[in-house]
């Protein structure tokens, strides 16, 4: 086992270093599903109406602030919890990053407001879908308007959320798990960016779960970074583009007004 004293003569192998070399799942893992689960509680707009598809109903929406900060804590500690395992990817970033996030940006932008989701599914009777994944929508200038050292503090919290901790939790989830689960058994010895038709569909088809309200965004902005990814074949290009976008996003939210992409 790597770091193990077997014979006496190497470092001593803390517990963490043992149950992420065991387990190494947990380390892909742990750090979304840290985030997913506290965000189950954040409230919504109109209060317990916006409760209907997760556990908001039991918080006020003026909660927001305090939930959200908490699974951004909550989500940090699970990352530095499980970084070991993470430093064995070469931290080898290519300016194509920075391209798919520029481009990734007007692609879930441009998508989303044409509003295509609403207007395909409801025929079929699937607009609950969209429903369930809409969001917060949480403007801090306008709700603690009257309080600004806090709105600008939680503005800042929000934007450190939205750049870096989501998107390494959800790319070390997506690019170092998920689809490298469904290459071979022992995906923890799949190379970053080796795929098969079975990983190609499910990195598309789950993000696209995972963001209800935007599902066709959802599928082209992940197909995007899914060509980045083989094509560097750099876990941390995906993190980098990823965190891109975000950042621009959050820096069109701002100017535009447009909260409910948030």
């Amino acid at each position: 086992m790597p770091g193990s004293d077997e014979d006496g003569t190497g470092p001593p192998c803390s517990a963490r270093t043992r149950l992420l070399a065991s387990q190494p799942w947990i380390a892909f893992v742990l750090p979304l599903t840290t985030f997913m689960a506290v965000g189950c509680f954040e409230p919504k707009p109109g209060g317990e109406a916006g409760g209907e598809a997760s556990l908001a109903w039991q918080l006020p929406y003026s909660a927001y602030p305090l939930v959200y900060t908490l699974k951004v804590v909550l989500t940090a500690a699970a990352l530095v919890l499980v970084w070991p395992a993470l430093r064995a990817f070469p931290r080898r970033v290519t300016g194509w990053s920075l391209v798919v996030g520029a481009v990734g940006v007007c692609v879930w932008v441009g998508l989303w407001k044409l509003g295509l989701e609403q207007r395909l599914l409801a025929p079929l009777g699937l607009d609950w879908l969209v429903d369930f994944g809409v969001r917060s929508a949480y403007n801090p200038l306008a709700e603690l308007a009257d309080r600004p050292a806090l709105a600008y503090g939680f503005l800042a919290i929000r934007l450190f959320g939205l750049t870096v901790i989501i998107a390494l939790a959800e790319e070390l989830f997506l690019r170092g798990f998920l689809m490298r689960f469904f290459v071979r058994p022992d995906w923890w010895n799949v190379p970053i960016g080796e795929v098969n038709t079975t990983a190609l569909v499910v990195g598309t088809l789950v993000p696209m779960l995972m963001h209800p309200a935007e599902l066709l965004a959802a599928a082209a902005w992940f197909s995007l970074v899914t060509w980045l990814m083989i094509k560097t074949r750099s876990l941390w290009d995906c993190v980098i583009a990823h965190a891109t976008t975000n950042l621009l996003l959050g820096c069109y939210v701002l100017w535009s007004g447009d909260w409910p992409l948030l």
